[in-house]
């Protein structure tokens, strides 16, 4: 079939070997996920069975045979390996969940749950994420498979559950219990990288997730005397629990500069002709960040550790003082500043408060120099020769973290062409979620030619 021109057409004028159904498909599979309500409360009720059995039918279409997997019901993740055509080389994890957060339908323009396709653009709770990645993903391989393409590694494909809670149940469940599912992959891309970030000045970036800070969410418990309201108590537990919030959410935490930011700031600095000594022991990274303009916003929530307070819990009565009080906190740690976390935490707590990991997953880092990275560069720059392709860390994280334990280095790329003034990155758990059509044509460009170059 003739290739569809406009955005996203191959720089050289060559056919990206894409044909026409593939992107159809992608725009058909994210509406038709995205109507398959997978709403994660983090309370257990999610079911990501239908969603499961969607991308696996799709897959077995596609001449693949796809394992269906359960740590508890209803709780579905598919797997299925394509076989590449060098039996030595590291096989790759193509990887993405199924789950989204909840949305309130009065909040929205369009119903989340609709799937809607609306001048050029679907709408809905995961089409950003990332149900988008998953439609794109099945697309792909479909498309391998009415045209007999073979990449050159393994591919395992994995649709996951409950990455937006604990991921018990989705890729640490696989990870733990499955790791022969993943034998030879040493590399996995995934969600949050290879998107357009318009950097003012008709700079158009892509930023590749090539590190992730690690997860760090804590719960505080304050104890304190139990009494009646209208008494002098100097050992409230509230109060206790309250200034220590206080002090958690005012903290100023040090710079701590890993490689992935290092590498990320360079190549930022050097695009905005920005001179800059990433390397320095006196780097001033505010200044420099203040000279990067919107690029900046790639890089600041990465230079630092972060502990942010967001849920309080005490008493039941307004003239009860009650004898503990409970908050949680979401911290966030850059790669070796575990242990900096901890004794700041320590120290900001104090002695009448304790604090224990509600919930912990490591820090990531992936290199920028490596093959992959490259690969992943040059797919980017032949569909969109004008773009430029930058590392950077993400601020939270990914199921990467789980199959790390297994030694799959992770990166971020699930390419989308986005046009000026559509914020991306605020519509990841926002209100209006929504994806281009033509993004989602460029992506499956893009994500074939690495798939089959890499």
């Amino acid at each position: 079939m003739a290739e569809r021109h406009g955005a996203g057409r191959p720089a050289d004028g060559q056919s990206s070997g894409v044909d026409m159904r593939a992107l159809d498909e992608a725009v058909e599979f994210t509406s038709g996920l995205i109507r398959i309500d997978t709403s994660n409360a983090g309370d257990g009720s999610c079911r990501e069975r239908p969603a499961a059995e969607y991308a696996a039918e799709r897959l077995a279409g596609a001449g693949l045979t796809p394992t269906l997997l359960e740590r508890s019901p209803g709780r579905t993740n598919v797997v299925a390996r394509i076989e590449g055509t060098d039996p030595a080389a590291d096989a790759l994890l193509v990887h993405g969940h199924l789950d989204v957060v909840p949305a309130e339908p009065a909040d929205w323009q369009v119903h989340p749950f609709s799937g809607e396709v609306r001048d050029g653009v679907v709408w809905g709770r995961g089409a950003i994420d990332m149900k988008n990645m998953n439609a794109m993903m099945l697309a792909v391989v479909r498309r391998w498979a009415r045209s007999g393409v073979r990449p050159r590694r393994d591919i395992v494909l994995a649709f996951t559950a409950d990455e937006e809670a604990s991921a018990e149940d989705g890729s640490g469940f696989l990870a733990d219990r499955h790791p022969a599912l993943f034998e030879g992959c040493t590399e996995g891309i995934s969600e949050s990288g290879a998107f357009t970030f318009h950097a003012g000045g008709g700079l158009q970036l892509y930023p590749v997730a090539a590190g992730e800070r690690g997860t760090a969410w804590l719960k505080l418990t304050a104890h304190g005397r139990a009494g009646h309201g209208s008494k002098v108590n100097r050992e409230n537990a509230v109060s206790r629990l309250a200034a220590a919030v206080t002090r958690i959410g005012a903290h100023e935490w040090p710079l701590r500069l890993t490689p992935t930011v290092r590498a990320a700031l360079r190549e930022l600095a050097a695009l905005h002709g920005v001179d800059a000594d990433t390397e320095a022991a006196g780097l001033d990274v505010d200044a420099l960040l203040d000279s990067l303009g919107p690029a900046a916003r790639l890089v600041e929530p990465t230079v630092r550790n972060s502990a942010n307070p967001t849920m309080l819990a005490a008493g039941y009565k307004v003239n009860v003082i009650p004898g503990s009080a409970v908050a949680h906190v979401d911290g966030r740690v850059v790669p070796g500043g575990e242990a900096e976390f901890e004794t700041t935490m320590d120290a900001l707590t104090g002695p009448d408060v304790d604090w224990e990991y509600h919930h912990r997953e490591v820090a990531l880092q992936a290199p920028v120099d490596s093959p992959t990275f490259a690969a992943m560069r040059a797919a980017i720059e032949r569909f969109d020769p004008e773009g430029r392709v930058v590392p950077y860390c993400m601020s939270g994280g990914t199921d990467a973290k789980q199959f790390s334990r297994l030694g799959i280095t992770g990166y971020g790329f699930s390419p989308l062409k986005l046009p000026e003034g559509f914020d991306y990155q605020a519509l990841f758990h926002g209100v209006d979620e929504r994806v281009p059509v033509e993004g989602l044509h460029f992506g499956v460009r893009v994500l074939d030619h690495f798939l089959r170059t890499v």
